[in-house]
């Protein structure tokens, strides 16, 4: 427990992170109990600041949460008009009929969103309800009962100095206890990874697996939009051996979303997964789309693709992991919202329930039960063998073999796999430089693809560079000593935002740099890093991208 001294606030539920999940389960506490007092925190500068998804909506998380989301004005407003899954070459396409894709893969009923404005139209929800929602606090630390049970966290420290001591502004945030404390942190939180390893959490779950998301926002020529069009893609650039694949969204007013999402349980330490989205571009198909349009902005963040057998126990002595701080992204859908938002009901539910029996600080049983066992759990278990089969047998067969499993089960309710295991971690994937060949990627043209740089500043991230870098080394000589002799320092490359750096200085001995002001809060290095020697914390609150319609 930490010895500044700060003031304290004592409410009935804290709510760490004002995404789908977390705003869910805020809206839904009130539902149920209009007298709780529920606080929300929010690292980034306003909601929605650090949402970042691709995003194709299955809504039934929010029919649930708000039934008359329509009559309300949700910003849900383009439906899958068109559905299109293709397998590319380097030069064409073959497109896959959709009558051999599995139906839970069909997006019909579904809708193209930003999931930044629904979260900010969410958060209107919650407050007009009463939900107290404070932006700009980021949460650097849990707080614990005597009896080891989470009772709050610390928000809103500001003005530390780049040691880590307090500067002349220094502000040393609050105390926020409640009877139950939710994490909604999304992928990789820096909360939920400490509750996680705390309480042993994943002692009976599979390695967590994760895949690197990138995304643009292009505006295109009007005769080349194609309002409510989803096009899927897998195969070039990554080929059939790295597993991940691109999305192509038509929003309205002549947008598109574009992004490839590269799995982080690549082998070969070369690969670039930010050059390999801007050479996607670059295919015949999708360069005559974006050819005359420009792009407005840019973003990255890890998504969990562990599946069903990935998820930890879910409850824990005085809390909650919610959404995907507990992994619920639905691999071949490419979805997770919905699991979210349900996610964020069922832990409301459980909440109340206990709130209202007199507990506080115990461990909600029912709402991990209801998240393995209920819509979420049903979602989850059918496609549970689809991300191992592409780790073991690479994207073709595993296309395959997925294919058939997941048909199987729809028929039959079984998998004649049962579950398959991942193996290792994304981390421990990763080979040694020397076994594997180096890419040579082709310098970006400006008008298609663009460098690394150039494209973080249209994520309007920024960090006060007077605080303490918040990418934190175990032990600060591993990056050189071990990193760059057996795997090139592969951080220099699967960073989407140019954060880390090995600078060879003639007659000096070479030296990693970090330039945390770039960050954009993805998390691939807490995740890929060979030694698993980097820890990604929060900065101070309001720091980080801002997002506008991400």
């Amino acid at each position: 427990m930490s010895q500044v001294e700060r003031e304290a606030m004592d409410v009935d539920v804290v709510i760490v992170g004002a995404g789908p999940a977390g705003l869910s389960a805020a809206i839904r506490l009130k539902q149920l109990d209009p007298d709780l007092m529920v606080v929300v925190l929010e690292k980034g500068s306003e909601v929605g600041a650090h949402i970042l998804s691709g995003a194709v909506l299955d809504t039934s998380g929010l029919d649930r949460l708000i039934p008359d989301w329509k009559e309300k004005g949700a910003p849900v407003s383009v439906p899958v008009r068109r559905d299109e899954f293709y397998m590319l070459g380097s030069g064409g396409g073959l497109r896959i009929p959709n009558f051999l894709m599995p139906p839970l893969m069909s997006n019909h009923g579904k809708y193209i969103v930003s999931m930044a404005n629904l979260c900010r139209w969410l958060a209107e929800q919650a407050e007009g309800m009463g939900v107290e929602i404070y932006p700009g606090m980021a949460c650097s630390e849990l707080l614990y009962r005597e009896d080891g049970s989470v009772r709050g966290v610390v928000a809103g420290e500001f003005g530390k100095n780049a040691d880590g001591t307090p500067g002349p502004a220094y502000e040393p945030g609050m105390e926020l206890n409640g009877k139950y404390v939710f994490l909604s942190e999304g992928a990789r939180g820096s909360l939920s990874k400490q509750a996680i390893a705390k309480f042993g959490l994943d002692r009976d779950a599979d390695f967590p697996k994760f895949g690197l998301g990138m995304k643009e926002i292009w505006e295109v020529r009007p005769e080349k939009h194609r309002e409510g069009t989803v096009t899927h893609t897998m195969g070039w650039p990554l080929g059939w051996k790295t597993g991940g694949g691109s999305f192509i969204y038509h929003l309205e007013n002549n947008q598109v979303y574009i992004g490839l999402i590269v799995d982080l349980s690549y082998r070969n330490p070369h690969l670039y997964p930010y050059m390999e989205f801007q050479r996607l571009k670059h295919h015949p198909m999708i360069a005559e789309l974006l050819e005359g349009g420009k792009r407005i902005a840019y973003g990255a963040r890890v998504v969990t693709k562990g599946g069903y057998q990935s998820i930890p126990r879910s409850a824990f002595p005085g809390g909650a992991l919610l959404g995907c701080a507990a992994g619920l992204v639905n691999l071949p859908r490419i979805k997770g919202n919905h699991n979210a938002m349900l996610s964020g009901i069922a832990a409301a539910e459980a909440a109340v329930a206990a709130i209202r029996a007199g507990r506080a600080g115990d461990t909600l049983e029912d709402y991990d039960a209801e998240l393995r066992a209920g819509p979420v759990g049903r979602d989850l278990r059918p496609v549970r063998n689809v991300a191992p089969m592409n780790g073991r047998w690479g994207t073709l067969a595993g296309l395959a073999l997925g294919g058939f499993d997941m048909w199987f089960q729809t028929i039959f309710k079984f998998s004649p796999f049962g579950t398959l295991k991942h193996g290792k971690s994304d981390a421990a994937a990763t080979g040694k430089a020397a076994d594997w060949p180096r890419i040579d990627y082709p310098r970006p043209d400006g008008k298609l693809s663009f460098d690394r740089l150039t494209n973080v500043s249209f994520s309007a991230t920024n960090h006060e560079e007077s605080q303490p870098c918040h990418l934190k080394l175990a032990d600060p000589d591993i990056p050189i000593r071990v990193n760059l002799p057996e795997y090139d320092e592969p951080a220099q490359r699967y960073c989407p935002a140019g954060v880390y750096e090995v600078l060879r200085e003639e007659g000096q001995e070479p030296r990693f740099v970090i330039n945390f002001q770039n960050c954009v809060h993805c998390k691939t290095c807490d995740i890929k890093d060979p030694s698993q020697n980097i820890t990604w914390t929060v900065p101070q609150g309001g720091d980080g991208p801002n997002y506008g319609n991400m």
